[in-house]
C-alpha cells in the first residue's frame, strides 16, 4: 500500500485530504506541525510527503530542506502546499528540495495529477524498471541508476532528487538533441504549463550544481537558446571533434 505523510495545521484541509486520499486506497499519516512532520519522516519511509508551508514550530521549507539530508527521506517525493503563489516562493521551495508546489485553494483532482506524475516518475504504482529495460540508461560519461535515483559520471556516484533524476533521464532519451522546454515539462511532470518553465529552470540549476565541475559553465547539460536543453554525454570527445555527443551507447 502507498504510504503518504500529510503535514498541515488547517483542520479543514486535513479533513478533506483524509477523506479523499483514504477513498483512493492510500495509507495516510497526518500531523499538524513541522516538527512532528520531521520526526515522522525520519522514523518511517513514505512514498510521498505533502507539506504545508506555513506550519507551527517549523515551516514547510525548513522541513523539506532537513528531510533531504536524512537517510529515509532523501529521495522521497515532496509536494509543498501554500497560500502564496509567487515565483519567488516556488523557487525557494524547489531550492529546499521540493518536487512540486501547489497553491491553495486547489481542487483535489489537481493534487491527484501532481501525485500521479510523481508516482510515475518514481515507479510507485507500477514496475517502472520493467518499462525502462530497453531504454537508454548509459551513454558516454553518464550512467543512470534508477533503483537508487543516482547517476555515475566518470566513476563518481551522485545522489539526485526524483525530479532531477527524471530531467536527466528525459534528456538521456534525446541525447545530443535540443529538447524543448515544453517537451521536458510534459515528459517529467505530465503537463506543459508555461508558468512552470521557471520551475524547470530551478531544477536544472540544482542538477547542474551536482553534475558539472563548474555549474556556471556547464559542459554536460547545455542551454539551447530559444529552445530548451541538450545533454552532451562526452564533452571531451566533442571538443576533440568526435561528433556532437561523443556517444558510446549502452542499454540496460
Amino acid at each position: 500500500m502507498v504510504e503518504i505523510l500529510v503535514a498541515d495545521d488547517d483542520a479543514e484541509i486535513v479533513d478533506l485530504l483524509r477523506l479523499d486520499l483514504e477513498l483512493m486506497g492510500f495509507s495516510i499519516d497526518f500531523v499538524s506541525d513541522g516538527l512532528a512532520a520531521s520526526k515522522k519522516a525520519e522514523s518511517k519511509r513514505y512514498d510521498l510527503i505533502i507539506l504545508d508551508v506555513m506550519m507551527p514550530k517549523m515551516d514547510g521549507f525548513e522541513v523539506c530542506k532537513k528531510l533531504r539530508g536524512t537517510r529515509l527521506s532523501a529521495t522521497t517525493p515532496i509536494i509543498l502546499l501554500t497560500a502564496k503563489g509567487t515565483i519567488e516562493d516556488k523557487i525557494r521551495g524547489f531550492n529546499a528540495g521540493a518536487d512540486d508546489y501547489l497553491v491553495k485553494p486547489f481542487e483535489f483532482q489537481e493534487l491527484m495529477v501532481r501525485m500521479r506524475a510523481l508516482f510515475r516518475r518514481t515507479g510507485t504504482l507500477k514496475n517502472q524498471q520493467a518499462q525502462r529495460k530497453n531504454e537508454l540508461l548509459a551513454a558516454g560519461d553518464i550512467e543512470l541508476l534508477p533503483t537508487s535515483l543516482e547517476c555515475r559520471i566518470k566513476g563518481n556516484l551522485i545522489k539526485l532528487t526524483p525530479t532531477e533524476f527524471e530531467i536527466l533521464y528525459c534528456l538521456m532519451q534525446h541525447v545530443g538533441e535540443a529538447v524543448a522546454l515544453a517537451t521536458i515539462l510534459q515528459e517529467v511532470w505530465g503537463y506543459d504549463a508555461d508558468e512552470d518553465v521557471r520551475m524547470l529552470r530551478v531544477h536544472v540549476g540544482g542538477l547542474r550544481q551536482k553534475i558539472e565541475e563548474n555549474h556556471k559553465s556547464p559542459r554536460y547539460l547545455q542551454t539551447v537558446t530559444n529552445v530548451g536543453y541538450r545533454l552532451i554525454v562526452n564533452p571531451d570527445a566533442v571538443e576533440t571533434g568526435q561528433g556532437p555527443s561523443g556517444m558510446s551507447l549502452s542499454r540496460t
